[in-house]
This record gives C-alpha cells, structure tokens and sequence, in this order.
C-alpha cells in the first residue's frame, strides 16, 4: 500500500495578497478558485508536482464555527503562529533572492543547519512562516 501526500492547507486572511506571494513571488500555479458558503479556498501547486496541492484557505474553515473561534483563529494568523510548510529547492541562495526582491518578509537569511540543510524562513503576507530547505552535500 502506497501512501503520498496530495494536499496540504495553509490559512490567508486575504486570498488575493497571498495569491501575489504564492503565484507571483514563488512561481506556483493556480490550480483552483473556489468560492462556497461565504468562503473562498484556492488551490496552488508547483508544476514539478502535479499531484501536490497547498489549499489556501480562510483561518478556521468551517461554517458552523462560533463567531469567537472564527476570532480566536484570525488572531493566532496576525501573530504567525499557526503552521505553514517547508518547500524543497536545489538553490536555497537563489530561492532566498527570488523572494526577497519580490517584497517577501525575511524571517531568516539562509544558514547552515546541524540537522543537514541550509535553509531560510519568510513570512507570507498573512503571517505564516514558510522554510525553504536545500539538502547540503556532505
């Protein structure tokens, strides 16, 4: 039995200025624009794979969540603290250059890391932390 990732979500309060980060700024593709029950998701993938999607998502997703909740999930968003994801690149010098002279927020300018990778860390318009790792050649 084989098992792949095939979606992962990361919460935007404002779909359009993520939509500049994510499409723009990191070369993702729009795959989907969906609006539903007051909502709005939108799907983005990089074309090397097909069948990975980050769903772009409203802060708490669910219909049926108290008014408090839906709150309590935009403030932890403004505060960066909820998840985001770690992407993969062969260049993380020339992925860190990318996005910072496309405006995005550098958190950390690439390093080497004990744990076997260099990597660097932006904040994406809504606040999520996003990691870019490169594999060091030992």
């Amino acid at each position: 039995m084989g098992i792949k990732l095939s979606q992962c979500f990361i919460a935007v309060d404002d779909h359009d200025k993520a939509l500049t980060f994510y499409r723009d700024a990191l070369g993702l593709e729009v795959r989907n624009d969906v609006g539903f029950e007051g909502m709005r998701w939108v799907t983005v993938g990089a074309p090397s794979q097909p069948d990975v999607e980050i769903v772009l998502e409203p802060p708490l997703a669910d219909p049926n969540a108290s008014p408090a909740d839906k709150q309590a999930m935009a403030e932890l968003l403004a505060k960066g603290l909820l998840r985001g994801v770690v992407f993969s690149t062969d260049d993380c010098d020339a992925t860190f250059e990318r996005i910072r002279a496309a405006g995005g927020e550098v958190l950390q300018e690439p390093v080497d890391q004990p744990y076997g990778v260099r990597d660097c860390a932006f904040r994406d318009p809504c606040g999520t932390m996003l990691r870019f790792a490169q594999p060091r050649v030992r």
